[in-house]
């Protein structure tokens, strides 16, 4: 890169100049408190938390123009500040500098059950935006988990989730946004039309950016009509390897499930016991259909066609809704479980993401490593796309535990890359993956480097996130 960015910490008088400014402006809206900024520092990983010099509330895009306007001038770092739910120390303030909080902007602005689009602010959380869709005959697909992960910061982190099998990831809905750039310009990447093939194509740069390109404000999403019924199997095989195989087959003849799932037997066992259910300890796939009664139940029975031949051995069905929300609220608690069967332990979550075809594979070398080290990691995934979590629980005071996690991890993504995959399905670089990505991008780094410096030049945006300097 022909430009360097500074490599120390802003200077306490830039950030004092800055602050001076901002509260003329918002009088009660800038937070220093300490035990404030520590909140909104990387609190989900075992990546050091670095806490901002400040907090800011915008309420309005206007306000978040201002706020780029004086880290321009005084040449103060910004982090966007979504829900906090993130996994790789995305929301940390390595350089210092003002976390945003967007907290305030969580206006469902539009929904459009004719269009099948929402608009909204980039503080609307998806549980918010959920139980506003109820009432509408239409749902958002992207089901990452987490309740209090905010709209804005799924689309920064490109995030998918359980039903990004059939209905996509952040990538595929998202239809547009609104953004201040570093020069605080404010863009719309896209119009209202569902498909264009006019210009570069800007809604996509900044989907999965990471808030290093630019501060999404606003968001126009792509919404599903609720199918008119569904079906839940939770289907246990002797081996991991018989799942995914399960998997495969499957998804060649031609269904399309909304959701698979892959819970290993520990998992389960964790799930168990934090959750009251009573899933029988095994490699269990939770698999949901959508459609018509007739259509649901017909792939349904293409399903368990193609899993007797890999072994299946427990099958249960929930057709009732409620029964199905407590079997997928169990799924998502899986990280809360953990801490639930081992509660003096370190919990750490990290994922790859691989072709189909090389999944068992990629997961049965997991499993290697993880007996290998003398670990305990249970698997959860959202196989349909490759994608999956290995989740080490560990004694963090530990130095040999600790030595061997990060061994872990590196094998992990050392294996994905091997088999064509990559070193982050969902969870994004921030952080804790840019050594990884440099080895997956290749020259592609030196093109996102150029990028990163076109747009943001004074590298205020997010600095020391997915590409390093």
């Amino acid at each position: 890169m022909s430009q360097q960015p500074p490599d120390h910490r802003v200077s306490h008088n830039a950030v004092a100049d800055a602050l001076r400014a901002l509260h003329k402006i918002f009088p009660d809206r800038v937070e220093t408190d300490p035990a404030v900024c520590a909140t909104h520092a990387n609190t989900r990983t075992w990546i050091a938390a670095e806490p901002p010099d400040a907090v800011v509330q915008p309420q309005c895009t206007d306000d978040v123009v201002q706020i780029v306007r004086m880290a321009e001038k005084f040449k103060v770092p910004l982090i966007a500040f979504g829900g906090g739910t993130s996994l790789e120390g995305h929301v940390n303030a390595p350089l210092g500098g003002l976390s945003i909080d967007f907290s305030r902007m969580n206006r469902i602005v539009e929904i459009n059950s004719r269009d099948l689009t929402a608009r909204v602010e980039a503080g609307v959380t998806l549980a918010e935006f959920n139980a506003a869709l109820q009432d509408c005959d239409v749902f958002f697909s992207v089901d990452p988990g987490a309740g209090t992960a905010t709209l804005g910061g799924m689309a920064a982190t490109r995030a998918s989730g359980t039903n990004t099998v059939r209905y996509g990831t952040m990538r595929d809905n998202v239809m547009s946004l609104q953004a201040v750039m570093a020069d605080s310009s404010v863009v719309e990447t896209a119009t209202a039309a569902r498909k264009s093939s006019a210009g570069y194509d800007l809604t996509h740069l900044l989907v999965g950016s990471e808030g290093t390109l630019g501060l999404i404000t606003a968001l126009t999403v792509r919404l599903h009509p609720v199918p008119p019924a569904s079906v839940v199997l939770v289907c246990g095989f002797p081996t991991v390897h018989d799942a995914c195989e399960a998997v495969i087959d499957v998804l060649q003849s031609g269904v399309r499930p909304a959701r698979i799932e892959l819970l290993d037997a520990k998992m389960v066992g964790a799930v168990n016991l934090h959750s009251g259910t009573s899933v029988v300890e095994v490699p269990t796939l939770f698999v949901e259909f959508h459609g018509t009664s007739a259509e649901a139940d017909a792939q349904k029975n293409r399903f368990l066609i193609a899993a007797e031949k890999h072994g299946l051995q427990e099958t249960s069905e929930a057709s009732e809704p409620a029964r199905q929300n407590t079997l997928w609220q169990a799924r998502h608690a899986a990280f809360d479980a953990l801490k639930t069967a081992w509660p003096d332990k370190t919990v750490l979550a990290t994922d790859v993401c691989v072709p189909l075809s090389q999944l068992s594979k990629c997961i049965e070398q997991a499993q290697r490593d993880i007996d290998r080290l003398g670990l305990t990691a249970p698997i959860v995934g959202h196989v349909g796309d490759g994608n999956f979590h290995v989740l080490p629980v560990f004694e963090i005071s530990d130095a040999d535990q600790r030595a061997a996690v990060d061994a872990l991890l590196t094998c992990l993504v050392e294996t994905a890359l091997d088999l064509g995959g990559t070193c982050s399905g969902e969870h994004g670089i921030g952080q804790g993956k840019i050594a990884f990505l440099e080895r997956e991008a290749g020259a592609g780094i030196a093109v996102m480097g150029k990028i990163k410096h076109a747009l943001d030049p004074l590298y205020i945006l997010n600095p020391g996130k997915v590409i390093r300097f």
